[in-house]
């Protein structure tokens, strides 16, 4: 799909979500404006700090001892949340791979990274843009690193699927917006946060799982956080999730657990890690 392609697509969805109703592919006229001002209204903005209350507040409560079913698959983020849905399990919380600074990054002007692949297709744009403090701090902050706050913007309609095609039918998922470190910008002006991103992932993805499972998700859709642009080790990212999700205090409090890693590498060194992370 060509830039201006993705650029026109975005702002259509605009329009859409400001107006709260499309035509299908199949002309059918679909009404989101109900589920548009829910999500909207129930978007939370979580600094750090309130991240830990929660972090402690979950592992205070015995957990079920779910047997967690893990995916390691080759796909779009859309396209896992569209599996996962379609088993009717219950709602599904997704990781949105955020810019810290800029609400759906820059899928505006079309780019095309997986922020931007969501803001395309859904109202999360609309609902970062309830929560200016997250973008705030991270604007007044030089450290590559970024910081733990988050977004959650529940509920949120998802009207296309990845080639852009508008559905008969929005499907919900509850986005968890999270910038990784910057490992990038830090290797090029502050490399001496490097080693520190390790800590940082294994303390953030623990906010992701906390946040999650607080609101009652069962069912996550995660993936290569951070390891396009940002420049992240994959073996990093999936080695801290598998930490807490296979072994440590988060293992049996999920359902499922998809990583959505899309690598159209040759190597497919991306997926390979973590394929090695999440093996049986």
């Amino acid at each position: 799909m060509k830039r201006s392609t993705r650029a026109e697509l975005a702002r259509g969805t605009v329009e859409i979500v400001e107006r709260g109703t499309y035509r299908s592919a199949s002309g059918r006229v679909v009404d989101i404006a109900n589920p548009i001002r829910e999500c909207l209204d129930a978007t939370r903005y979580y600094p750090p700090e309130e991240l830990e209350r929660l972090q402690r507040d979950v592992l205070g409560h015995p957990r079920t001892d779910l047997s967690t079913v893990f995916e390691v698959v080759n796909e779009t983020t859309l396209s896992g949340i569209a599996r996962v849905r379609s088993r009717g399990q219950g709602p599904v919380a997704v990781l949105n791979f955020a810019s810290a600074k800029n609400p759906g990054g820059g899928f505006l002007n079309g780019s095309h990274a997986q922020e931007e692949s969501l803001a395309r297709s859904s109202a999360l744009h609309a609902s970062q843009l309830r929560t200016w403090d997250f973008y705030a701090r991270h604007r007044a902050s030089s450290t590559p690193l970024y910081s733990d706050a988050m977004i959650l913007s529940p509920g949120c309609p998802i009207i296309r699927d990845d080639e852009g095609t508008l559905l008969d039918e929005p499907q919900m998922a509850a986005f968890i917006t999270s910038a990784a470190p910057n490992a990038g910008a830090a290797a090029n002006n502050r490399p001496t946060d490097l080693p520190s991103i390790p800590g940082v992932f294994r303390r953030r993805s623990e906010y992701v799982l906390a946040l999650a499972a607080s609101q009652g998700y069962r069912q996550l859709v995660l993936g290569a956080w951070g390891c396009g642009v940002f420049r992240n080790d994959p073996g990093v990212v999936a080695e801290s999730f598998a930490a807490h999700l296979r072994h440590g205090n988060w293992s049996g409090r999920f359902d499922r657990v998809v990583f959505s890693v899309l690598d159209t590498s040759p190597s497919q060194a991306t997926l390979a890690a973590f394929r090695k992370a999440f093996k049986s």
